[in-house]
């Protein structure tokens, strides 16, 4: 395992009024286990989770919203969790890694959230380059291992995700192709419109595989831009969503999926046993999930809370309980056999601070120069 420095770029939810039936995401159907648990705010805008929670400190009403980079269920199961252990009201909105940097810059004068948790912490390395993020090192950071926080203390990782391929074997065997099990089979012209991608601007999964291509191509943009170049003509669309090219996969849509590899394994379990996972041998890039205090956070001490919740074993035991099948960041949560095993992949050496620092301008590469071209 490489060291990094630091999932899905997932669409924000429109929550309906209580007493309605909530939206699900169409890759995830299982019901909650936690349901009654949740309830929705008076805005519409972010889920609540319990309507109490006493003031813990001058200025803090005893209540914390989060910018929730996972899944709506996960996020869901961990806002009630929180509120069940603690007592404090907790809001979220869905935010896929780019929509929730975007909305934490927008709001920086007067922030509207005061947790970031989920998503790839190249985003949060971005987020902490430009003051957005206030230090805080949790009492329960120290169990996790120094290659999965920021060594300033601006975040830390609760779960590691692994970016792989995600394969319709029945419509990679009518097409008479093998699944890839590299990134220069993964360009192969056999798949031409046949795979499925997000865009790097929205989506911290898409991101993570354009890093993934400066690491292997002589860690320049240059390099990385001359393979996506290659790859174009092979992708059907450039998604929002991270995770939505597993879908694809599993309706047909296309052969192959760039996705992190437990959102496919989410997706089989959904009834689409022809999907199956396989990884790069040049090496593959990976998410460390983070968690953070905002800066200027409305309820500092109850965003703390949050943070020290998020970094306990309990909390990390949560994501499989909802079909999120992340490795957990502290060595003494349970993990499920579904997580991938980590030593039987081969890692590229993923520097999340370098990564962050290049995201803006390499994704206006990416999308002048790449996204924008004709399929020839």
């Amino acid at each position: 395992m490489t060291t990094p420095h630091r999932t899905s770029p997932r669409p924000i939810r429109v929550h309906r009024p209580s007493g309605s039936e909530p939206y699900r995401r169409p890759r995830l159907r299982a019901a909650l286990v936690l349901t009654g648990a949740i309830a929705l705010t008076a805005t519409g805008c972010a889920r609540t989770a319990g309507e109490t929670g006493a003031a813990t400190a001058a200025g803090d009403s005893g209540k914390v919203t989060v910018a929730c980079g996972a899944t709506e269920e996960w996020c869901a199961a961990m806002s009630a969790a929180f509120t069940a252990k603690t007592g404090v009201k907790s809001d979220f909105v869905r935010l896929s890694s780019g929509e929730a940097l975007a909305r934490i810059q927008a709001g920086r004068a007067n922030t509207e959230f005061d947790v970031w948790h989920g998503g790839p912490s190249d985003a949060y390395a971005a987020a902490a380059e430009q003051g957005l993020l206030e230090k805080y090192v949790s009492p329960n950071a120290a169990a996790i291992p120094a290659k999965y926080k920021d060594p300033a203390g601006n975040w830390t990782g609760v779960y590691v995700g692994v970016l792989g391929f995600c394969d319709n074997t029945e419509i990679l065997a009518e097409k008479g192709v093998k699944p890839p099990e590299s990134w220069a089979d993964l360009a192969d012209p056999a798949l031409r419109q046949n795979v499925g991608m997000a865009h790097p601007s929205t989506s911290g999964t898409a991101y993570t595989a354009l890093w993934t291509q400066v690491v292997l191509n002589g860690g320049t943009p240059d390099g990385a831009l001359t393979y996506m170049r290659r790859l174009h003509p092979n992708i059907l669309q450039y998604s929002k969503s991270g995770a939505a090219p597993a879908q694809q996969a599993a309706r047909g849509e296309v052969g192959v999926g760039i996705v992190f590899s437990h959102d496919c394994v989410a997706t089989q379990e959904q009834g689409f046993p022809h999907l199956k996972v396989t990884f790069p041998a040049e090496g593959t890039g990976y998410e460390v999930g983070g968690v953070a205090v905002i800066k200027g956070a409305h309820n500092p001490v109850s965003a703390k809370k949050y943070v020290d919740f998020a970094l306990t074993p309990a909390a990390q035991e949560i994501g499989p309980t909802v079909k999120s099948y992340q490795v957990p960041t502290h060595p003494d949560a349970k993990r499920s056999d579904k997580v991938v095993d980590l030593s039987t992949v081969k890692l590229v050496d993923y520097d999340s601070s370098a990564a962050g620092k290049a995201k803006s301008e390499l994704t206006k590469l990416f999308d002048a120069e790449v996204a924008r071209a004709p399929k020839a």
